[in-house]
């Protein structure tokens, strides 16, 4: 269940995120009310997560997830360029989630 919970808690972050630029400076009612309960629902799996992983652990795969999604839709949905280096860039934040999940002793196998 644990990672169900982080699974959850990446998708509603990268949700708020993605609605973030919809809210215009938090000026359009709807756009805002979604990013916030997004944010609300993302901190509330996390903090689920918690119980059974170390907040180090918990937010560096949250984090690099989230970093990875959220450039891919802002790359997709806004056309927003991403060049050599930042797809390198993520590629190693991948890489280091694969380790942390893989090797670490931190988290259960």
């Amino acid at each position: 269940m644990t990672y169900l919970y982080l699974i959850m808690a990446i998708a509603f972050e990268v949700l708020a995120t993605s609605l973030l630029k919809e809210t215009q400076s938090f000026t359009r009612l709807l756009p805002s009310i979604m990013t916030l309960a997004g944010y609300g629902a993302a901190f509330f799996f996390l903090s689920l997560t918690l119980r059974a992983l170390p907040v180090g652990v918990v937010y560096a795969i949250w984090s690099g997830a989230g970093i990875v999604f959220i450039s891919a839709i802002g790359w997709i949905w806004f056309r927003q360029a991403l060049d050599a280096p930042a797809v390198i860039g993520m590629g190693l934040i991948v890489a280091g989630v694969g380790v942390i999940n893989l090797f670490s002793k931190a988290t259960p196998h």
